[in-house]
């Protein structure tokens, strides 16, 4: 009956983590073994909860101290080193305090209207032009053609003035499109800022590096839309120069056609 008492303890031995329960399950082991085994197992009963009490406040006492020592110089070393409470709590209230000073101000300036055309046809070609959806560059050509005009017909022009004109409306009209993608991914870098900014605020310590990396990717977004800008500002400039190189190849020709037919006259009798 010793035997399996202990046996019993050992088995419930690890669903119990403190020293009353200890207790509980000695008073229930008494309480439930025979008279005969009470007076030969308790002593040995008391032995084993002694010397498993002595072993849990020993060794193990003192392992369980060192890892709580341990970790407590560790979270002191992340808390006034690695990411100092006190300059993160600062951080946070100087982004706070800026967006309360300025985010309203800011939001005023991209709101404001800087439509100038008063006409018609000129006004909802600016509305389209200065609306910044992308969606919206499918309505452009009848607007434009309002506007400027359509391509001289075959009676009205000759050939080569017809190109000219087809292509300077090409490139006018990519350039306008293009400055409309701009400013929808002015609206959508801004956007972005922003929620950047709002995360700066209640940012966990050691996130720091992840909100860069993600301000960094809109950087490089940014740098790829300047670019596209910036070509289509070589292309029109070099349309200009094609245009007007034609213009001079056109007078090169008038002023040929001259000359023969000058030439003609004077050989005539």
């Amino acid at each position: 009956m010793k035997q399996r008492a202990i046996a019993l303890i050992h088995r419930l031995r690890p669903s119990f983590r403190s020293g009353k329960r200890w207790l509980v399950l000695l008073l229930l082991a008494v309480v439930l073994a025979p008279p005969s085994a009470r007076a030969a197992g308790i002593g040995d009963i008391l032995t084993l909860f002694k010397t498993i009490t002595s072993t849990i406040q020993g060794a193990i006492g003192r392992a369980l101290s060192g890892i709580q020592t341990l970790n407590s110089t560790i979270n002191n070393f992340r808390q006034q080193t690695i990411w100092p409470l006190a300059q993160l709590n600062q951080a946070r209230a100087f982004v706070t305090s800026t967006r309360v000073q300025y985010g309203g101000l800011m939001f005023q300036i991209q709101a404001i209207k800087n439509n100038s055309a008063t006409l018609t046809n000129p006004s909802q070609l600016e509305t389209l032009i200065r609306n910044g959806q992308s969606g919206s560059i499918g309505q452009f050509q009848p607007f434009y053609t309002n506007v400027y005009g359509n391509v001289p017909s075959a009676t009205d022009a000759r050939l080569l003035q017809r190109n000219m004109v087809d292509m300077d409306d090409a490139l006018a009209q990519g350039s306008l499109k293009t400055t409309v993608l701009s400013d929808q991914t002015t609206q959508g870098m801004l956007a972005l800022a922003d929620s950047i900014e709002q995360q700066s605020t209640t940012a966990a310590p050691g996130s720091a590096p992840m909100l860069a990396t993600q301000a960094g990717i809109s950087e490089l977004e940014s740098q790829a839309y300047l670019a596209k800008v910036l070509a289509s500002e070589l292309r029109q400039e070099a349309a200009m120069l094609a245009h007007q190189n034609s213009l001079l190849k056109q007078s090169a020709a008038s002023t040929r056609n001259l000359m023969n037919q000058a030439q003609q006259v004077l050989t005539q009798p």
